[in-house]
Parts: structure tokens; sequence; C-alpha cells
């Protein structure tokens, strides 16, 4: 068996996290373009300053990265409905899934700053999107789970991610002006994947 992989693997060597696909045959291809994509982020208003305000968030949000899906993980915990979607059908809990799920999440916060809007990230995130719903979720951790979280609840509790990343952006003791900033360009960046993950939900002439 593989070592678990350390926070310093999460930050520097994604691949030796299990599952992780970013820039592999396994995620893709996307059935959406580059034009696509050009366009979604002109419509979510990402531009080239926001896109710098971005790498800053990255600065500060990436050695939170684990920080930050505790606590969203707490959130789900409180409620029921929620938590079922990384437990066991019967309602009981598995913390083998929760634990192999997280290590991609945390890297997805970093991913979320990081990565340039390319081929790859498309690719990457209509994996995602797929891995939330019957296409394919619990297939790669081979998890004794629920098979699809309904898409409402992917995009209600972008909320609480978009929102809660305010208060580890001002840890750091950065001006007001920066911080806002910063927190605008991830909430554009959190929209923007959301978005995205969206299309593997949707009938291409819906979507």
């Amino acid at each position: 068996m593989s070592p678990q992989p350390t926070p310093e693997d999460v930050l520097h060597h994604p691949e030796r996290i299990h599952g992780y696909s970013y820039g592999t045959a396994s995620a893709g291809p996307s059935p959406l373009s580059l034009d696509d994509l050009m366009k979604l982020k002109a419509a979510v208003g990402l531009t080239d300053q926001g896109d710098a305000a971005l790498r800053a968030a990255g600065e500060v949000l990436a050695p939170r990265a684990a920080d930050m899906v505790t606590a969203w993980r707490t959130q789900v915990g409180q409620h029921p409905f929620l938590a079922l979607y990384s437990a066991h059908p019967d309602g009981s809990p598995n913390p083998e899934y929760g634990a192999a799920s997280t290590l991609r999440f945390d890297r997805w916060v970093i991913d979320a700053c990081t990565r340039p809007l390319d081929q790859a990230w498309l690719d990457q995130q209509h994996e995602i999107g797929l891995r939330h719903n019957r296409a394919k979720k619990n297939q790669t951790d081979h998890a004794d789970s629920v098979d699809h979280i309904p898409l409402r609840y992917l995009l209600a509790f972008t909320a609480v991610i978009i929102t809660s990343a305010r208060d580890f952006l001002a840890d750091e003791g950065r001006s007001t002006e920066q911080i806002d900033e910063m927190h605008a360009a991830f909430t554009k960046s959190v929209m923007l994947h959301v978005t995205v993950w969206t299309r593997a939900y949707t009938a291409n002439n819906q979507w």
C-alpha cells in the first residue's frame, strides 16, 4: 500500500494523491471548448487583474487548504441530509471515503487559485462534475456510498465555500482592499469551476 500523502505532498506533489487526475488521461475530454471557457471567464468577470489577485489569494490559502476543507466538512456534518453523500448508503459514517476525498478537496483549493485556464483545466473540472453524480460517483475510491449528489446541493453549498474563504484570507493581516480583491477573485474562480461542473449534470441543449 502506498504511503498516505502528507500536507507537503498536497502542496507540491499532488500526483501522489490517490485519484487526483489533473493533466492525466483519466480526466476528460471535456465537452466544452476553450472558446466556451473564455466566454464563461468573461461572464464571471475574471480579468487579468483578477488573475493576479487570485494568485495572491493562492499564496494565502494554499497553506490553509486543509483547514478550509475541515471547516466545510464540519458544516456539512451538521446537516444529515448533506452528510449522507459521504456516508454509507444506510447513513452510517464512512471515514475511509471521507479521508480519501478530503485530500483531493484540499488540493482543489490550491488548483482553484493557481491553475491556468487551459484544456487540462477544462478536462479536470468536467471530471469533478462527473464524480459528483451517477456517472462516476464512488468509482475513484470504490466507495460504498450513495451514488449521486443532487445538483441543487452542489450549487447551494457554493455559498459556504465562497463566504467562508474571506475569513481565511483576512487571517494574514493584509489591508481591507487587498482582502476584498483576493476574495472577489476567489469568488469568481469558484463560480467558474462550479458552472463548468454543472455541464456533467445537464443535457447539451439545455446547458
